[in-house]
């Protein structure tokens, strides 16, 4: 999207109470924000929840030179302002009540992942902070990406872990993109942006302020397919999140602690209201399968790698599956599962075989072994599950 046309979506979401929900209505009546600028006062106060005081900020807005500097801004700072309209604005946020117009992004966002957000305490535990680090580990090995806030605490474990599994993971902060905050995690966002993406609803300069937080919240769970709390005090926002996750028609998993410390009794009064008590990534993953098989197909226009005649599997190795094993599957899947014989096989000799992208690869082997036909060994190897090693 060029620079001018940006510069009516900031200007539209800086107009006083026009807010998020405002600016979706205008934008379906309007086609653009452009259009909205141009329209006269008595056909905007009959969109729904534009009055005419609203309508008259839009009328009377003048501040256009903010707009611009935004703009110029994120085009120095090697950031993409990334509208509800972007193929790669993630799609799972476009279904909430309140999506934000456009979000300002710094590393890359990939429309093909499946998002889980991993969220708790700031003053984590030692064994809360294993955990998450695990469990975001083994998730990320699994090709799930990891949300998070970038908090001190819980947050900063599962982006950690996360890039310790070699996968991805987004951060969603609470203050603009040029702002550092938490200062000690300046090293960590920078890991981030190489690994994945930095995301905000908020302009640039906007201060990590308290009311923020809960907004940010929101974006953590719309954009992910399920959200897991891992340590939470009685009043950790960890629980605004879970809250928002559940009424936004997300999975919500807690993660079990001692029963006399104070970081579990958020998540225990969690288990108590019908969150999925979970023990290990098999408990995730199994309730996500159903959204994360319904997942568009990666872009033709994804990189792919060639097959070289040379690093062929064994042809005795690549029979052809029962049919009763691959039905309801998709193509990429029963042509993965045919070439995974009877003997370990490394994920990096698929890919090249397959010749699919990795995060494909990852995603079809998540779903073979989810459906019990296939397991993973250690060393991200992978054999038919009927073998026996």
């Amino acid at each position: 999207m060029d620079e001018d046309t940006l510069k009516y979506w900031i200007a539209l979401k800086a107009v006083e109470e026009v807010g998020c929900v405002g600016f979706r209505a205008l934008l379906k009546a309007f086609s653009s924000p452009k259009a909205v600028f141009s329209a006269s006062a008595q056909t905007l106060k009959v969109i729904p929840g534009i009055g005419p005081k609203t309508a008259d900020h839009i009328r009377t807005f003048s501040d256009w030179g903010m707009a611009e500097r935004e703009v110029a801004l994120a085009g120095k700072l090697g950031i993409a302002i990334v509208t509800c309209e972007d193929p790669l604005y993630p799609k799972n946020l476009l279904n909430i009540y309140d999506c934000p117009p456009f979000l300002y992004m710094k590393g890359s966002l990939c429309p093909e992942e499946i998002p889980v957000a991993v969220v708790g305490s700031r003053l984590a535990s030692p064994y809360g902070r294993y955990t998450t680090e695990r469990l975001s580990r083994e998730l990320a090995l699994k090709g799930i990406t990891i949300v998070s806030g970038l908090a001190r605490g819980i947050d900063a474990a599962a982006h950690r872990g996360a890039l310790a599994g070699k996968g991805r993971t987004i951060a969603v902060l609470g203050c603009g993109l040029d702002v550092n905050y938490p200062p000690e995690n300046k090293k960590l966002a920078d890991d981030i942006t190489a690994r994945g993406a930095l995301v905000t609803e908020f302009p640039f300069g906007t201060p990590p302020n308290a009311p923020n937080f809960p907004s940010r919240n929101r974006i953590i769970s719309g954009i992910s397919f399920g959200v897991v709390v891992v340590e939470a005090g009685e009043k950790s926002g960890s629980l605004i999140t879970a809250r928002l996750a559940a009424e936004q028609g997300r999975s919500v998993f807690a993660v079990p602690g001692a029963i006399d410390t104070a970081g579990s009794r958020g998540t225990h009064r969690l288990i108590k209201q019908g969150a999925k008590l979970i023990e290990n990534v098999d408990d995730i993953l199994e309730e996500i399968l159903p959204q994360a098989v319904c997942l568009p197909a990666l872009s033709e226009k994804q990189p792919r790698i060639l097959m070289p005649d040379a690093t062929q599997l064994d042809p005795e190795t690549m029979n052809a599956p029962p049919a009763a094993d691959i039905a309801g599957l998709g193509e990429t899947e029963r042509k993965l599962f045919a070439l995974v014989p009877q003997k370990p096989v490394e994920i990096d000799t698929l890919i090249i075989t397959s010749g699919f992208a990795p995060q494909e690869v990852l995603n079809g082997l998540l779903i073979l072994e989810l459906r019990g036909l296939i397991r993973q060994l250690p060393g991200k190897m992978f054999v038919r599950k009927e073998s026996t090693i």
